[in-house]
């Protein structure tokens, strides 16, 4: 199996989701090229061939451009899968393919099993594998599904590309978010409440352990959606990424989506009934214990 693995890079610098796609290619045990729209001096680490352009030339954001500098490549290398970051660009970017290229489509991969995909449905609260049933298929990994376990090393080997067209959109920039309520990722310590905390009624006890531990708390995305908490609260690849140097997780089963938002905390201590919880494979910590009991108390010694 071949892969195409298309990095990304914004305003002239690469985004580190291009080692997310190298993890992916090796997981698949397949073969890779990759494809940049970026500059020739911030390149990835990346043993391999990399087809380059210019975006000075083939534009930052330029969708009809980019999607004819992949067939390009795709003409050349015959890829049996075209890989991309579940991101604004790759969103915009995948369907324009999978159409060109009469492809199925498989959006939000968070792991790959023996015999398929596995993809998050009914709002993240339930997985299924997936096979696709076309002969070259465009994939989208979930942000932090396929993170490295240690810094890759390589040096790409670099072939030119040279965009032809304009497109038919003007790239103006990119303007920042309008910052609302709190910034958790200025905290040093963030104390989180996901939907085992049971009622809204019990989010009282989450901000007094993050107030008792001079933090704030978050929550996950669950609580937000069930307007338990306000968005600014949440954490994960749709919320905030928070890296203080302790996370305390209080009823939170760990959906990748809300690792991904807190997994480069520096000490994690997760509070969960279930021992087997995805969240107590990156925890520093893991308490068994119904969260109702513990937090209080610990709440209680710590302000004492």
């Amino acid at each position: 199996m071949k892969l195409l693995l298309i990095a990304e890079s914004r305003e002239g610098k690469l985004l580190g989701s291009s080692s997310e796609l190298t993890c992916f290619a090796k997981q698949m045990n397949a073969d890779s090229v990759m494809l940049l729209v970026g500059n020739d001096n911030d390149l990835p680490a990346y043993n391999g061939t990399l087809y380059l352009a210019d975006p000075a030339q083939a534009g930052e954001f330029n969708p009809a451009v980019h999607k004819q500098l992949v067939l390009e490549v795709v003409a050349k290398e015959q890829p049996d899968m075209i890989v991309l970051s579940h991101s604004s660009y790759g969103w915009d970017l995948a369907p324009r393919l999978a159409v060109a290229l009469n492809a199925a489509q498989i959006s939000e991969v968070v792991e790959v099993k023996q015999d398929g995909l596995l993809v998050p449905v009914c709002n993240a609260k339930l997985r299924r594998q997936v096979k696709p049933d076309t002969e070259i298929c465009v994939v989208t990994l979930q942000a932090g599904a396929f993170t490295p376990s240690e810094e890759l090393t390589g040096t790409p080997v670099v072939v030119k590309l040279t965009a032809d067209g304009e497109g038919n959109i003007l790239f103006q920039g990119y303007e920042a978010a309008e910052e609302t309520g709190v910034d958790l990722s200025k905290a040093e310590v963030v104390v989180s409440a996901g939907r085992g905390i049971g009622k809204p009624e019990n989010l009282e006890m989450i901000a007094a352990l993050a107030k008792a531990l001079k933090g704030e708390f978050g929550a996950s995305r669950p609580v937000v959606d069930a307007e338990w908490a306000e968005h600014s609260r949440q954490v994960g690849t749709t919320g905030q990424t928070v890296s203080p140097k302790l996370y305390v997780a209080c009823g939170i089963s760990g959906a990748i989506q809300h690792l991904a938002g807190m997994k480069k905390s520096e000490f994690i201590v997760a509070i969960n009934t279930d021992k087997d919880a995805p969240i107590g494979e990156v925890a520093d910590v893991l308490a068994v214990v119904d969260l109702k009991q513990l937090v209080p108390i610990l709440t209680e010694k710590l302000s004492a």
